[in-house]
């Protein structure tokens, strides 16, 4: 009579599964307990490697326990700093609020204020909007198709996904949804360059409307490169007209880099691409230096609100940003992220159900079709989630760990951490290729 054995990891995902609430998403796709992590390195509780191309939703920017991280942690625990200090000050955080401030754009700088949130980006989402709306004494938000900024009860109110808002009522009222650009599936049917071009015109014509339906807004907010949405990079010129017609109209612009901020795209904050000054920026994931933080960073003169209006305790550690400004890492992320998308686009010249290949530095999406059903008007062929979500399993079972979201959830998307090499990445893509390939064989 045999006995069966079960794996380490099968014991940990049943007790998680007996225990653990309903709402958990990641190990529904990657079925795997975490035993050890290093570098772009994860081990599971049975010994197994993973390439890990998701790194905390792009939170580790130095993958996982980069030696300059633990480094920091273990200094500020050796010499009794401390660790929670509500919103009073120490040297530790002026210190953080120096390597913040000068990493941004010298004319944001000058006029900037902070404001430390709980430690989520969806926090500092809800800050934001306080902010303006205190600000301007308006309350109308313009967010974007697509868009995704928390799962708060109000960020939730600002995102695309309508999934998540189908069983939750009273969200927060007055936000409208403004068409994103989106090459390969233009929301104005015409696809291309044009995309974002008629989103401008139409954006500004909206505004300039006195019959639109939408009161004086408090705010803008959008993510210079949709994330969850689908890993879709907003065009230079369109960025730069969304800051001209808000600057135009007193509309102050939110630019959401929780997950792109902090080098991710090439810059230490994507909307540098568009050398643009927003009135405020979000940071969370990456800021942190690999602990819980966000913030809110803003123009001075939007500092209407009383103390106490927005609350939050310091967690994090700055050397993650001094390591990057230090190494130069921002040119590496650029090559690496050309050379990926290359690759990826060299695989997708074999394979017609890879539709889209996009991204800035190393936020990358690849957009997965089914090529055998009818072209859109714009020419773009049908999403295939289904497909995405067996390539997702093939490059797991394979040793990659990547991620699906945009729309339909079927777009495979790679935040690897930044400090990627050159060897891992040919090892990325050769998993990645023959897991499309015995995906669609």
């Amino acid at each position: 009579m045999s006995i069966k054995t079960v794996s380490k990891n099968q014991q940990f995902l049943e007790q998680q599964n007996q225990r653990e609430s309903n709402a958990r998403s990641y190990p529904r796709r990657f079925p795997l307990a975490m035993h050890k992590a290093e570098g772009m390195i994860v081990t599971d509780a049975d010994g197994r490697e993973f390439y890990d191309c998701l790194a905390g939703a792009g939170t580790l920017a130095l993958g996982h326990n980069h030696p300059v991280v633990i480094d920091a942690i273990e200094r500020m625990l050796h010499e009794k700093r401390p660790l929670h200090t509500l919103d009073i000050t120490s040297e530790i955080k002026e210190e953080f609020v120096n390597e913040i401030f000068s990493s941004l754009p010298e004319e944001f700088a000058k006029r900037a204020k902070i404001q430390f949130c709980g430690p989520t980006g969806g926090d500092a989402i809800e800050a934001a909007i306080k902010l303006v709306k205190t600000a301007t004494g308006n309350r109308s938000i313009l967010s974007f198709h697509g868009a995704y900024h928390g799962a708060t009860h109000g960020t939730m109110s600002l995102s695309g996904n309508l999934s998540p808002k189908e069983r939750v009522q009273g969200l927060m009222p007055d936000v409208h949804f403004l068409p994103y650009p989106y090459e390969y599936r233009c929301p104005f049917g015409i696809g291309g360059k044009d995309s974002h071009r008629i989103s401008s015109s139409y954006i500004e014509r909206v505004l300039n409307d006195p019959e639109s339906g939408i009161l004086p807004p408090a705010g803008m907010i959008f993510e210079a490169v949709q994330g969850e949405g689908g890993s879709i990079p907003a065009s230079i010129e369109w960025m730069k007209e969304m800051r001209r017609i808000t600057k135009e109209k007193g509309i102050p612009l939110i630019i959401d880099e929780v997950q792109s901020g902090i080098g991710r795209t090439g810059k230490m904050f994507a909307f540098e691409h568009a050398g643009i000054v927003p009135d405020v920026v979000v940071l969370s994931k990456a800021i942190g230096g690999s602990l819980p933080l966000s913030v809110v960073i803003y123009d001075k003169d939007l500092d209407q609100w009383n103390p106490g209006a927005h609350i939050g305790t310091f967690r994090g550690n700055q050397a993650t940003l001094k390591f990057i400004k230090e190494t130069n890492l921002l040119d590496h992320v650029e090559e690496l992220g050309e050379r990926m998308q290359a690759s990826l686009k060299d695989i997708q010249k074999q394979v017609p159900a890879l539709g889209d290949v996009r991204g800035r530095g190393l936020m990358i999406g690849v957009e997965v079709v089914n090529p055998n059903e009818k072209q859109d008007v714009d020419g773009s062929y049908p999403a295939n989630p289904e497909l995405a979500s067996l390539i997702q399993k093939n490059c797991f079972d394979k040793g990659l760990i990547v991620e699906t979201g945009g729309r339909f959830g079927s777009v495979i998307r790679f935040l690897p951490p930044l400090i990627m090499t050159e060897e891992q990445l040919e090892k990325v893509i050769a998993i990645f290729k023959e897991a499309v390939y015995d995906a669609v064989n």
